[in-house]
């Protein structure tokens, strides 16, 4: 493919990371970067990128397909009209205009020529925000009640000077809107925006500043969007330190937090982090392979509603000083961090939320300021204005973000015999979970696994008790949580799709000549008490409860960790009582005409991130071979890890090439009843590594023994 040829226009402040970005991409091949616009010197430009101060002239002289550019707010406007009618496409940062007047010049030039304009919001590159969108689609938190944003940074004084529009809401009567809403923390909106869809019908705007600026440092707004779902979104650059921003999108049934400069999707009680698309190389895709644009310019209107809006409203009220800590570098606001979390849980305006700065709560309605367009106002053509390129600032993820995908746990000093009330607090997960508490297990003072007792999961995902993490001696996690493909997925536990017409597996149940539906059908695994516990394991009492809440059996379950040579093994057992007086039928989606779909019972949710999956029997390979056999033992392996399941009573149920899962079928075609108890013993061997397929065999009669 032949490189795209890219100039950058403002080269200074955010303009260092463009061309960062730049001899990256060129390193790699995919662009050619040949030009910089700027009215200032750059120094240590890479040899052959030619400099001038004319940004027409320079996309003549060079050739260029794409103009990034920089500069700004303000400017934004005559210049993407400049670099489209000279022919080239453009990578526009945000917020792509100061007006909405001139973001529909934008619109208006760039369909006359037919060409692409990205806008730089780069947290709509993320996977987080589509993975969001369809685990709402998919029913997983019920419906959506609102959404929540929360942002917290701080700036010093020399931020506000650093250049002559900074913190300005117009420079010699144009337009700049450099607030804390519309600039540094416009992520927030439009990332919201982009989760919520529709349309916006009403704004509810508040800007104030501790600042001595004529911009907002601490704002907030609601949004009512043509679902009547709220929108509310929060900020300041007034806290103690950097708090990262996130959203939380409430549903009737539970929450998911996106943090999105770190593209952490966190849900009952998981934490992943999804892969992010550079959006020049976005650009570049869409021009060299016709690839879609994530954030084409046209998707930007509802941001460019509330920039509106922001820019029509009132003069940012005043804090006063003696609600700040002011110091030689920066004004701080106490507790405006906690405050900004506040409005997103309750999805308040500060006016709402009782603080002794903000001004009494506002009449309710529709406050959209007069002026501000709504869909389906027509375009108008108000002239654009061409200011010098300077740089503007962006929300950058950190250079190297935290990338742990696991959700961190309170480990627990061991003792034998400890009643189930001294099972300690867990960290808090998604839904602010205080009540979590977990289960550490050691392998020779090694922490291997901890259990999951108790935790706020949402009714869709069939609360029980789970295992994660589980590591290998060698501290490799093995097991998933809540993943994005099957968020009912709960690392190692006992989950079955259909006992006594409950769903015990969570998700959507099967349905004969319908397919997965929801039902309302889920039910609970209640944790009832320990009956032993020391430090590898643990015996315990649970109720399963219906989708009514009956008691419909009562389960005793031994968990152990047992120490293997440079490896070790979870011995897992259960024995469900059937309490309901007459036969109680467990089934499967298989036995209701899903074909292959015998998955229930013990279940092993592995990484879906592990590489070079393989699955393997003492007589067979592959997924197809595997699923469905009776073989004495089963390994999953990976470049990092192997596990071998060791049972004889049920068919394996296995997934490798989708996801990675295995366990043995209690259903597999056939419907079980269960007129007094069911037993049953699975013993997984943990190993760091692949293992041969004797190594495995051999484990596997070691422990079988």
């Amino acid at each position: 493919m032949k490189p795209v040829r890219v100039i950058l226009a403002g080269a200074h402040g955010h303009g260092w990371w463009h061309l960062k970005n730049l001899r990256r991409l060129s390193e790699a091949g995919l662009v050619e970067f040949v030009g910089v616009c700027d009215v200032r010197p750059v120094d240590g430009l890479p040899a052959g990128v030619e400099f001038s101060g004319d940004l027409v002239e320079l996309i003549g002289r060079t050739g260029a397909e794409v103009t990034i550019l920089c500069t700004p707010i303000q400017t934004h406007t005559g210049l993407a009209a400049r670099a489209l009618r000279a022919g080239s496409n453009v990578l526009l940062e945000k917020p792509p205009a100061a007006t909405f007047a001139d973001y529909e010049q934008i619109v208006a030039v760039a369909r006359e020529i037919g060409l692409a304009c990205q806008v730089g919001f780069q947290s709509l590159g993320s996977e987080a925000v589509p993975a969001i969108r369809k685990m709402i689609a998919d029913g997983l938190i019920g419906r959506v009640v609102g959404i929540g944003a929360a942002g917290a940074w701080e700036r010093p004084y020399s931020y506000f000077s650093r250049v002559p529009w900074a913190g300005k809401r117009e420079v010699d009567g144009v337009a700049v809107v450099d607030g804390a809403l519309t600039n540094p923390l416009a992520h927030a909106t439009a990332t919201a925006l982009a989760i919520a869809g529709g349309d916006i019908e009403g704004v509810e705007v508040e800007l104030y500043r501790a600042n001595t600026i004529e911009a907002d440092d601490t704002s907030c707004l609601r949004l009512r969007m043509d679902d009547g779902t709220p929108v509310t979104v929060a900020v300041t650059l007034c806290a103690d330190r950097r708090h990262e921003p996130y959203l939380i999108v409430h549903g009737e049934t539970g929450q998911i937090r996106l943090t999105y400069t770190e593209d952490r999707v966190e849900f009952g009680g998981t934490s992943t982090v999804y892969p992010r698309t550079d959006l020049l190389e976005n650009l570049v895709a869409h021009l060299r392979e016709g690839a879609d644009l994530l954030v084409p310019l046209e998707r930007t209107a509802g941001f460019m509603r509330v920039l509106e809006s922001v820019r029509l409203a009132p003069d940012p009220f005043p804090i006063a000083d003696r609600f700040q800590e002011i110091d030689e570098e920066r004004r701080v606001l106490p507790g405006i961090a906690e405050v900004t979390v506040a409005s997103a849980e309750r999805l308040a305006l500060y006016s709402e939320l009782g603080l002794p700065w903000a001004p009494a709560v506002r009449d309710a309605g529709n406050l959209t300021p007069a002026g501000v367009p709504t869909p389906g106002t027509p375009m108008s053509e108000t002239p654009a204005q061409d200011v010098r390129p300077e740089a503007t600032e962006q929300e950058v993820r950190p250079e190297t973000p935290a990338r742990d995908a696991q959700p961190k746990t309170a480990t627990q000093d061991a003792r034998p015999e400890t009643p189930a009330q001294d099972v300690r607090p867990g960290t808090p997960g998604a839904f602010g979970d205080e009540d979590a508490e977990t289960v550490g297990i050691d392998v020779s003072g090694v922490r291997v696994a901890e259990y999951v007792v108790r935790t706020s999961l949402p009714p869709t995902s069939s609360p029980r008790p789970y295992l994660h993490p589980v590591r290998t001696l060698g501290g490799t996690v093995v097991t998933e949580l809540a993943p994005a493909d099957h968020v009912h997925h709960l690392g190692v536990s006992v989950a079955v799709s259909d006992v006594g017409g409950s769903n015990f597996w969570g998700g959507r149940t099967y349905v004969q000549d319908r397919g997965p539906s929801w039902l309302g059908d889920h039910g609970t695994q209640r944790h009832l008490g320990f009956s032993w516990r020391d430090s590898s394991g643990f015996g315990e009492s649970l109720a399963w409860e219906g989708a009514d809440g009956s008691e419909i059996a009562r389960e005793a379950r031994s968990v152990r960790a047992v120490e293997l040579d440079g490896c070790w093994a979870l011995d897992f057992s259960f024995t469900l009582t059937n309490l309901t007086g007459e036969p109680l039928p467990v089934r499967s989606s298989a036995t209701k005409g899903r074909a292959g779909a015998g998955y229930g019972g013990f279940f092993w949710r592995a990484p879906g991130s592990a590489a070079d999956r393989q699955v393997f029997t003492e007589d067979a390979d592959g997924e197809e071979a595997v699923h469905g056999s009776t073989s004495p033992w089963l390994a999953m392996a990976s470049a990092d890890w192997t596990l071998v399941f060791v049972q004889r009573d049920d068919p394996w149920f296995v997934r490798v090439v989708e996801y990675p899962g295995a366990g043995p079928a209690l259903a597999w075609e056939t419907p079980l009843l269960i007129e007094g108890t069911l037993a049953r013993r699975i013993v997984t061997v943990v190993a760091d590594g692949r293992l041969s397929r004797a190594d495995a065999a051999s484990l596997a009669s070691e422990v079988s023994r």
